[in-house]
């Protein structure tokens, strides 16, 4: 790929994730008095529980429970994960914590 068509797709992709972020703010403006749809609020209630749902199950996915080595890591950083956010209520610090603990442990424990 040339730096031009490597330009190209850049921009494309760009265009692509700027115009669906702004979409829906351009479809359920707030100012013409109407309400944003029942449907709409539930789907945002419910799909940040639904997404991480989604990942905690893509993540473990791979776990074996034949060898300690292959899911005590796992377990005890899915712990921590739960623990960090019940306690500072900061996804991003118990993601990174998570990450951190489970590398930590697959890298030098096990």
């Amino acid at each position: 790929m040339t730096p031009a068509t490597a330009a190209i797709a850049v921009a494309i992709m760009a265009a692509i994730t700027i115009a669906s972020r702004f979409t829906p703010f351009l479809i359920f403006r707030g100012g013409d008095g109407k309400e944003t749809p029942a449907w709409v609020v539930y789907l945002g209630k419910v799909f940040p529980y639904a997404i991480m749902a989604m990942l905690v199950v893509y993540c473990l996915r791979t776990v074996t429970f034949t060898a300690p080595a292959d899911w005590v890591p796992a377990l005890v950083a899915s712990l921590a994960t739960v623990a960090l956010y019940a306690w500072r209520r900061n996804t991003l610090l118990a993601i990174l914590g998570g990450t951190a603990l489970n590398m930590l442990l697959i890298q030098a424990v096990f």
